[in-house]
């Protein structure tokens, strides 16, 4: 005689698989996706081209193209640019979690990940891990061609300013998440993306002086976030000390995965496919 298990109502067994799973196996697990992510950048190294090849294309050209405008020599700009062109790249690099995760649940590889016994989170969360890498790849070699080119930041600085960056990119990638959850194709994402994130990136203090603005730009440019993170990433690099922008920065990415995170796993758990 065969006995057949009915759920209870209203628990499916998708949610019997992961209602009980606590906070220390959900960390492992994400890790354990975070994994899988890295062993596909390893297997296809060419993901990396963008992290390696924009920082040292953005940062030579403009440095050499607006130093000497700006800030009389090129060595005056590198304070200003360095901490600029860290911040776009590492924001923009984060893009392609949304892309690939998009196209990821076309191939169907997400849909047999909501069928395991494990947290609904840790695939996303195990994906943005392993661009986590990519966002480090990046941010090292940006450090590395201001250093070369003659700017002496603080040591301690840098070593704040990397964790800060890396983190704050962390958390902008759920919104990116989120997007490759909902919209139905790849191109999509990444089109929206840039369209919301390049006037972000250039309408800030990345690159030129804020008062050298009009008015009612200077208004927005001192509330965007982007603007915040670049301060904050210039005071830990000149002092080695943090200011309210690095606070400020910090408590931005704290609500942006609080806010994003669980509506990313929604829309995962809906529309994966």
């Amino acid at each position: 005689m065969t006995t057949t298990l009915t759920p209870a109502p209203g628990r499916t067994p998708e949610r019997m698989a992961t209602n009980h799973i606590g906070l220390a196996e959900t960390v492992r697990q994400s890790f354990t996706m975070g994994w899988r992510g890295v062993l596909k950048i390893r297997h296809n190294p060419e993901q990396l081209f963008d992290v390696v090849l924009q920082p040292i294309i953005f940062t030579l050209m403009f440095t050499y193209i607006f130093g000497g405008a700006i800030s009389g020599d090129v060595q005056h700009y590198l304070p200003v640019i360095i901490p600029g062109i860290l911040m776009q790249t590492v924001i923009v690099a984060s893009i392609v979690t949304g892309t690939q995760l998009r196209e990821d649940m076309d191939k169907g590889v997400f849909d047999r990940f909501r069928s395991l016994p494990i947290a609904r989170i840790s695939p996303l969360a195990g994906a943005l891990l392993a661009d986590v890498i990519r966002y480090l790849i990046a941010t090292v070699i940006t450090f590395a061609v201001g250093i070369a080119m003659g700017w002496r930041p603080d040591p301690v600085g840098v070593l704040a300013s990397t964790a800060l960056i890396l983190f704050c990119a962390f958390a902008v990638s759920w919104i990116f998440a989120l997007m490759g959850c909902l919209m139905k194709k790849a191109t999509a994402v990444q089109g929206v993306s840039m369209m919301i994130m390049f006037p972000l990136t250039f309408l800030s203090n990345a690159f030129v002086p804020v008062d050298t603005m009009p008015g009612w730009l200077q208004a927005f440019v001192n509330v965007n976030p982007a603007s915040h993170l670049v301060t904050a990433i210039r005071e830990l690099c000149d002092t080695g000390h943090a200011g309210i922008h690095v606070v400020w920065s910090l408590v931005g990415a704290v609500v942006l995965i609080a806010v994003f995170a669980p509506l990313a796993v929604r829309a995962y758990i809906r529309n994966a496919r």
